[in-house]
């Protein structure tokens, strides 16, 4: 299996996400994602400081240290991505000669599920906190650059799509279950607000180009 670093050359990255290895996956390319968005909001409000938008300055301040909090949270899921399916595989090969091997088997992949679950679903999380902290400066940023707020936007908002689509392909591996109805219901909520907010923030930019 291929191993990434946040350090890595985005040539390297992409080639390793091209090849056959199985990581970094779609996960950890969503986990990848989230930080572009992140980068853009940050330039938008770095790009809106100074006297001309004082009055913002704070609000602008807040997005600015939100958005390097996401990027580094960003960071740890793109390796929590990759953790999560090693750990799946790992519990995947785990003998199932006898009945005990088998019932240990069985609580190994049903944990592993849980946790490539709930990676994505912080993942999610991450994504509408960005699209918040987004729409808090988009009817004060600088407006000539109110575009690149936009594309961060539809990053964090691409990037939760990715990462349901994450949450959902583990889903299907679990029976049917309270904790199984409450994951999709979380990972539904999360996504409907995101699509919403991100979409009020490309309003607000085409308004003001």
């Amino acid at each position: 299996m291929s191993s990434v670093s946040w350090d890595d050359s985005i040539h390297r990255f992409l080639h390793q996400a091209g090849s056959s290895d199985p990581t970094p996956g779609g996960g950890s390319v969503a986990a990848l994602v989230a930080a572009l968005g992140a980068s853009m909001t940050a330039m938008a409000g770095s790009l809106s400081q100074g006297e001309k938008f004082a009055a913002h300055e704070a609000q602008i301040q807040e997005t600015l240290s939100k958005m390097r909090y996401l990027s580094t949270a960003s960071e740890e899921l793109l390796h929590a991505d990759i953790e999560s399916f090693n750990g799946y595989m790992t519990a995947l090969k785990l003998p199932k000669s006898t009945e005990d091997e088998k019932a240990s088997r069985k609580l190994a992949l049903e944990s592993a599920t849980i946790h490539a679950i709930e990676v994505p679903l912080r993942l999610m999380r991450l994504c509408r906190d960005g699209i918040i902290s987004t729409a808090a400066i988009a009817d004060s940023a600088n407006k000539h650059v109110i575009s690149d707020l936009g594309i961060g936007a539809i990053l964090f908002e691409a990037a939760a799509r990715s990462a349901l689509l994450t949450v959902e392909i583990n889903l299907r591996s679990m029976p049917e279950s309270a904790i199984k109805n409450r994951y999709a219901e979380q990972a539904a909520a999360l996504m409907d607000e995101t699509e919403r907010r991100s979409k009020a923030i490309l309003h607000t930019a085409r308004q003001r180009m």
